[in-house]
């Protein structure tokens, strides 16, 4: 094989395929170029992109090309370039024999497509997630914390002991035994004996009938009654 004829023929060809993009870097002693490749939508302002460098070795195609990417930082925080360097040179051994740059070419676009697009659905998977938390977050905000009687129960006591509760309880544990003055009388049992005593006593209680003796001669108007009414005389029984 005439090595130097196959590279040559190569580097024409894709000099006119990617013209305006190819950059010859160097034909002695062997050919070196780079080619950029970038994901779809990069153009729009977001998506991957890098550069390939490729060196012929003496007896390439027979041989693998000697290969570089060229990333910047936003590239290398997205992926890994060594993930997309050992699948070049994986694809390179599928065609060892044949020219194989246009293929590794297209091949790192596509590997960039690809991750773009799984890039692209995380992030649209993140969003959505985000969206459903915050939804979820707004309606337990006005559905309020589902309430049990362990939480119930863990309120009250946080509650109490927030009021005071506890310790009024055991201040008025404390008073129980101060009585009130209400309390004193009701506790009194010699004025229940006393009460009695007078009504056992009752037979001995003196009335002097002589105070209601005379009572005809006793003279009570008319004013005097209280249901009297002028001009209408008053019925006998």
């Amino acid at each position: 094989m005439d090595y130097h004829y196959e590279q040559t023929s190569e580097v024409e060809a894709l000099d006119s395929i990617y013209y305006g993009d190819m950059q010859i870097l160097q034909t002695k002693p062997m050919h070196k170029f780079s080619i950029p490749i970038k994901s779809e939508g990069y153009d729009d302002g977001e998506g991957l992109a890098c550069e390939l460098v490729f060196t012929y070795t003496p007896k390439y195609p027979e041989e693998l090309p000697v290969l570089e990417i060229n990333t910047d930082e936003s590239f290398d925080e997205i992926v890994d370039k060594n993930e997309l360097y050992n699948h070049l040179m994986e694809q390179g051994k599928e065609n060892l024999g044949m020219v194989m740059i246009f293929t590794l070419v297209s091949a790192g676009q596509e590997w960039l497509n690809v991750q773009w697009d799984s890039i692209q659905r995380e992030r649209e998977e993140e969003v959505l997630a985000k969206k459903k938390a915050d939804e979820e977050a707004e309606q337990k905000r006005f559905e309020g914390t589902r309430v049990t009687v362990e939480s119930f129960l863990a309120w009250r006591k946080q509650f109490e002991i927030e009021m005071g509760i506890p310790a009024k309880r055991e201040k008025e544990g404390k008073d129980k035994n101060k009585l009130t003055g209400k309390e004193l009388f009701l506790r009194d049992t010699t004025l229940n004996e006393s009460d009695l005593k007078f009504l056992e006593d009752g037979d001995a209680v003196k009335v002097d009938e002589s105070l209601f003796q005379d009572l005809d001669d006793l003279e009570i108007s008319d004013d005097d009654d209280e249901d009297y009414v002028p001009g209408q005389s008053s019925e006998s029984d």
